[in-house]
Order: C-alpha cells, then sequence, then structure tokens
C-alpha cells in the first residue's frame, strides 16, 4: 500500500485555508526540504511511512488533522551537524500554521510534539506518544527493511568518519535500549518491541 503525501497535506491545509497560493508555497517548501539530497531517510519516505503507520490507529488518535500536521513538519528541518534540528522545526511550524485558521492551543499542541521527537520520552499526551511511536517504526521492521535504514541513515551522517560517527550511533541505540520500553502505545509495543530490540543488539557489535 502507498500514499501520497502531496494529496494528503492539500486535504489537510484546505480544511484551514482557502488561500490556494499559501497552499502551494506550504506544500513546495515541505517538498523542497525533504527531498534534499543529503536526505536519505529523512525524507518524503519516511512522512509517507509515518502517516501510514498512524493510519491503522486513527481511531485512537484524539486529534488527527494536528497529528499529521506534527509529521508534515516536524523534519522540516534536518541537518546532520545541528543539534537544534526539532526546536527548528517546530519554529517553522508554528510559523507557517498561524496563518491558517488553527487555534494557538492547536497550534502549541503541534509544536510541542515536534519537540518531543528530540528525546522520545514517554508524554503524558496520548497523541504523542502514537506520534514517537510511528517515528520508530522502521526500529522493528525485518531485518533487510532495517538493514537498510540503517545505511540510508549513515550517509546521511557521511560528513563524520567511523571514528566519530560509530560511538554516536552507538549511544543513540544504547539509550533506545535503556528505555523500559522503546514503544509507548500497546499498538506499535506489541507489533515492533521485540523485533526492535532484536535489530538494535545486531546493529550495535557492526559499529
Amino acid at each position: 500500500m502507498s500514499i501520497n503525501s502531496n494529496y494528503i497535506f492539500s486535504d489537510l491545509i484546505s480544511k484551514y485555508s482557502n488561500d490556494e497560493i499559501l497552499k502551494t508555497d506550504y506544500w513546495q517548501e515541505i517538498e523542497k526540504s525533504y527531498s534534499q539530497k543529503s536526505r536519505k531517510y529523512h525524507n518524503l519516505n519516511h512522512l509517507e511511512n509515518m502517516i501510514l503507520e498512524l493510519e491503522n490507529v486513527k481511531d485512537e488518535i484524539s486529534d488527527y488533522d494536528i497529528m499529521l500536521f506534527s509529521v508534515f513538519y516536524h523534519d522540516i528541518i534536518y541537518k546532520a551537524t545541528s543539534k537544534d534540528n526539532e526546536e527548528k522545526s517546530a519554529e517553522v511550524a508554528k510559523t507557517r500554521l498561524d496563518k491558517l485558521n488553527i487555534s494557538n492551543e492547536r497550534i502549541t499542541k503541534i509544536y510541542n510534539q515536534i519537540l518531543a521527537t528530540k528525546s522520545h520520552k514517554r508524554s503524558d499526551d496520548s497523541d504523542t506518544n502514537f506520534l514517537l511511536d510511528a517515528d520508530l517504526a522502521i526500529l522493528g521492521k525485518d531485518w533487510k527493511v532495517y538493514d537498510n535504514y540503517i545505511q540510508q541513515i549513515r550517509k546521511e551522517y557521511s560528513i563524520y568518519p567511523d571514528f566519530l560517527y560509530n560511538p554516536g550511533r552507538k549511544k543513540v541505540l544504547t539509550h533506545f535500549l535503556e528505555f523500559d520500553e522503546i514503544f509507548k502505545t500497546d499498538h506499535f509495543k506489541e507489533k515492533y518491541e521485540k523485533m526492535a530490540r532484536e535489530n538494535i543488539q545486531r546493529e550495535i557489535p557492526m559499529l
């Protein structure tokens, strides 16, 4: 099953603005950001895979439109050398969505959801936990898919030699293993937790 992120974004934003130029500009900004040559993993495929995962639990999400906006903007700023991608992405989302017919309360929710993708710690907000789990779903895929993912991530960080990249990657993976549960929601936990831990434990000795 495949989806088209352009159509999904168009339908979504049409609920909150009648400005066709603004809608086109917003999509082009998203498409351009996620289609940068340096993005081997954090690209439109990643967004579409997240949306496919979330479609399966749509009934459990209290504000699905807000969730979709968070997905589209959560990696709009992504530089391998930067430590504040999430903060910058959240700021872009806020600036753009302020021009739409969306309440401040909902924009704040999007802002906070995007910030939560930095640490992937359990949230008191159920929707946020679904977003975090969809973002990490790749960890629990079969090894062939996971192996392709780790090669894509390595290419995104190609600016760093192995002696710098490997310890950093190991630290991130160990961080996930130290969580009591990598996945915060029952749906994703049952689907991916076991395989995610096996994949991570298999990757660490390769670094």
